[in-house]
């Protein structure tokens, strides 16, 4: 058997790290950063408690690596959202149902557990703060303005409008399932929140 390559192995490390940072966010997700402890995160990822750390020197490191790429993700899709074809209602649509979406809601839920969270050590506190929920809010801003002046959104203040829609995202992205009966909302019954 010969010796692996240079580049089979920045392979083997690259899915060795997303496996372990897949079944991280999901861990942290589910328990939160204190409640979740890294044999948690080893047995969700089918590895080795010790393995973890030839990645990540800590769980506060693989936490914060989580959140940071997590927030420059979010950013990314509210930006994409904008750039969407089709009117301001169907580019907020697109971006809720992304949220709401089975692949994405343990990062959503991940994001609002790490923005409540006490004691933050003070890069994830700086990272948060630099992705702030207002900074985040000012770039859909104008999606709202347009739909209030195509008369597809209700009028008032953009900003309350948003903030309210959000809330009521968020708080179904926490239930994690949705009420287990009723499940999630359809998009179009959350976005008369915002429509006349």
């Amino acid at each position: 058997m010969s010796p692996l390559t240079k580049q089979q192995l920045d392979q083997i490390r690259d899915e060795r790290t997303r496996q372990i940072k897949q079944a991280a966010l999901k861990v942290f997700a589910r328990h939160g950063f204190l409640r979740t402890k890294t044999s948690m995160i080893a047995s969700a990822a089918g590895i080795s408690e010790g393995l973890i750390y030839r990645y990540f020197e800590s769980k506060d490191r693989l936490f914060t690596t989580i959140v940071q790429e997590l927030m420059e993700a979010a950013e990314s899709e509210i930006d994409d959202s904008r750039q969407l074809p089709g009117t301001p209602y169907e580019q907020i649509k697109a971006l809720t149902r992304n949220m709401l979406d089975e692949e994405n809601k343990f990062a959503f839920m991940l994001v609002l557990q790490a923005r409540k969270s006490n004691g933050l050590q003070p890069e994830l506190a700086q990272i948060l703060e630099h992705y702030s929920v207002d900074s985040m809010i000012d770039r859909l801003l104008p999606l709202v303005v347009q739909g209030q002046e195509t008369g597809q959104f209700a009028a008032g203040d953009p900003r309350q409008l948003l903030c309210w829609y959000f809330s009521v995202v968020n708080s179904l992205i926490l239930q994690e399932q949705g009420d287990e009966e009723y499940g999630f909302p359809d998009v179009d019954v959350l976005l008369r929140m915002l429509t006349k």
